[in-house]
């Protein structure tokens, strides 16, 4: 039917009514609404009216609980930046140069913090997506050797380190702790509430107390008889899980109490040896996702059932998964062990989305990757990679 007329009596309802009846278009008929006039056009651009197409799609700031996670941006245009990731339109750039064995990163804001060698160091992102600036803003150090992977939460840094060591930085400030953490080097780390827990390759996973007078103190001690690849802390900082290398008979994944260090749960009965879980990743509380050697990407649901994951994907290439991260709602990026591919997918569907091969001729995994919702950051042994998905 035709649209009425920007004179009809219906457009001079109360803006309550009209966005109540708006409500109910797609976003076709949205686009189609904002070319009558300039009111219907800033009517038809209100964030409440994406917000429910928003939820829908993919990386759209939106968690599963309706959160929003990149307030700010209008929901209008995340949703016109979601198609590009559907449909795998970006525009690909390499950022920096190295050779560093096993890098890692993490976003905040303004700022990429990146793991080379011994030291972490924050680079500014450039305005408007053009990539990031060449010279650091700040490099942060204190291990011996080379960094194994760190986390940065609440304006603190906490880095497990090829020495065996721990090291806490505050970002703002010259504040520093280190300690001596394990036997062998550290594997993983998380930061919680106040605590932090860390795995190794000398088959422990510990838990520290960063409260006043405590500071690197070992609170609990858990052999897990098998190198510890990957560490979490549940949301609910009630619990945390490990990811071994299923050198043994034992699952590779297993949640602790994070009070008493008691093994509460494994999570799955039929991983093959050497089937090694090297990222997890909490969603909520009770959903995590989980990668490694065995080429699946599994999804868990403790509510339901801990012998068997309530989804899998695989790696259509038979290639380890080294990293996973998720927008915690559809969309779950991968990054595999050969020729640097980046895939996503969208949990709605059993095969891969897109895929992006970033490292040729030469064979490289992906260490490590972190997106927003307008751009992915992937490191690779031998350089930054960025997918620019404003970029039609």
């Amino acid at each position: 039917s035709r649209a009425a007329s920007p004179r009809s009596p219906l457009w001079a309802l109360p803006e309550e009514l009209l966005l109540l009846i708006c409500s109910y278009l797609d976003a076709q008929a949205l686009g189609r609404l904002a070319q009558v006039c300039r009111r219907l056009r800033f009517l038809s651009s209100r964030d409440v009216l994406w917000r429910r197409i928003a939820r829908g799609c993919l990386n759209s700031g939106f968690t599963q609980l309706g959160t929003d996670l990149a307030a700010g941006i209008p929901v209008k245009e995340r949703v016109k930046v979601s198609q590009n990731w559907r449909h795998g339109r970006c525009r690909r750039e390499t950022v920096l140069k190295w050779k560093c064995l096993m890098p890692w990163m993490e976003l905040d804001g303004e700022y990429l913090y990146l793991s080379q060698a011994e030291n972490i160091q924050a680079y500014h992102l450039c305005a408007e997506g053009t990539g990031l600036q060449h010279q650091p803003q700040a490099i942060f150090s204190g291990h011996q050797e080379d960094v194994c992977r760190f986390v940065l939460v609440n304006s603190h840094i906490v880095s497990g380190g090829g020495d065996g060591s721990i090291v806490l930085h505050k970002i703002h400030g010259s504040y520093s702790v280190k300690f001596s953490a394990h036997e062998q080097e550290v594997n993983c780390v998380d930061f919680q509430g106040g605590l932090i827990v860390s795995g190794s390759r000398d088959r422990t996973a510990k838990v520290w107390s960063l409260s006043t007078g405590r500071v690197g103190q070992c609170l609990h001690t858990v052999e897990t008889e098998d190198r510890v690849w990957s560490i979490a802390i549940s949301p609910l900082l009630s619990s945390f899980v490990t990811g071994t290398a299923c050198c043994g008979h034992t699952s590779p994944l297993r949640i602790w109490d994070l009070e008493s260090g008691q093994l509460l749960t494994c999570l799955g009965t039929d991983f093959h040896r050497g089937a090694g879980v090297l990222d997890v990743f909490y969603e909520t509380p009770s959903l995590l996702l989980s990668c490694g050697y065995d080429t699946y990407i599994r999804y868990w649901d403790i509510r339901t059932s801990t012998r068997k994951c309530i989804q899998e994907w695989e790696e259509p290439h038979d290639s380890a998964l080294y990293c996973i991260r998720s927008d915690k709602n559809h969309m779950i990026a991968s990054g595999s062990s050969y020729y640097g591919v980046v895939r996503l997918w969208d949990k709605r569907q059993t095969r891969c989305l897109q895929s992006f091969h970033l490292s040729s001729p030469t064979s490289s995994p992906v260490y490590c990757l972190r997106f927003s919702t307008t751009h992915l950051y992937a490191a690779l042994a031998s350089a930054l990679h960025v997918l620019d998905f404003t970029a039609s």
